[in-house]
């Protein structure tokens, strides 16, 4: 990556950036939180869940895909984005099977996190309830898909990093779902509970069994400091 230092704008504010850089990496880099679900440093961005959309000179660019150019003006904290990022979660919630009060990943939930964050209480589209599977095959790993938002970080995951590819997707537009590379179920993979793919789930659909709630509730990940405040401590 080139060293070489652009100057740009988000929400008004100058920010240094570096050549090479996405406007998600500048900015976390300055102490601006942008949200996210898909994106993760260790994996390659690719956009997928459209929460870090921001605006570029007056076009809409996804944040983690979209590199810095010297004098751009980012809108990042508008109503209207915020209004968009709303609604991206909110068909999130109800596109899947989630009860948060019943789910182990609830204060450690990045989704749950993100609608906090946007000051989501409940979902406002109607709740579609589709029948997902859930496979408790694997003698570690538990699978439960009604919480899956298609993120691809498992994908991504296991391929690149645990060099397995245990996970890919299957179908297409509303019938596109998270499948495993073995005819019936995850027991018939190689999938290892140490492997990167078992813990970069944002969600509840990648579970270790054994360790539910071993931290209790009210001592979670998000109960204590809303998501991105790691971020945001740098500017302070």
């Amino acid at each position: 990556m080139s060293e070489k230092t652009l100057t740009i704008k988000i929400d008004g504010a100058e920010v240094k950036a570096k050549a090479g850089q996405t406007i998600l990496e500048a900015a976390e880099e300055a102490g601006i939180y942008i949200p996210r679900l898909c994106y993760l440093k260790e994996l390659s961005p690719h956009g997928s869940c459209r929460v870090c959309l921001v605006k570029v000179g007056g076009k809409f660019q996804t944040a983690c895909t979209e590199p810095v150019v010297d004098g751009a003006e980012i809108e990042n904290n508008t109503d209207e984005i915020k209004q968009i990022r709303r609604d991206i979660v909110d068909m999130l919630f109800v596109e899947g099977n989630h009860f948060c009060m019943f789910c182990e990943k609830s204060g450690n939930c990045e989704l749950q996190a993100v609608a906090y964050r946007l000051g989501i209480l409940a979902p406002k589209y109607p709740y579609l309830f589709p029948d997902a599977e859930i496979d408790g095959s694997h003698p570690d790993i538990f699978i439960d898909k009604n919480r899956c938002i298609l993120c691809g970080r498992c994908v991504q995951a296991s391929k690149d990093l645990d060099g397995k590819g245990v996970f890919e997707f299957v179908g297409r537009g509303p019938e596109k779902k998270l499948a495993v590379n073995a005819e019936a179920k995850l027991s018939d993979t190689n999938m290892d509970v140490v492997d990167k793919a078992t813990d970069i789930c944002p969600v509840g659909a990648i579970i270790k069994k054994r360790i539910g709630f071993a931290t209790p509730v009210g001592q979670r990940t998000y109960d204590e400091k809303p998501i991105g405040s790691d971020i945001e401590q740098k500017k302070s």
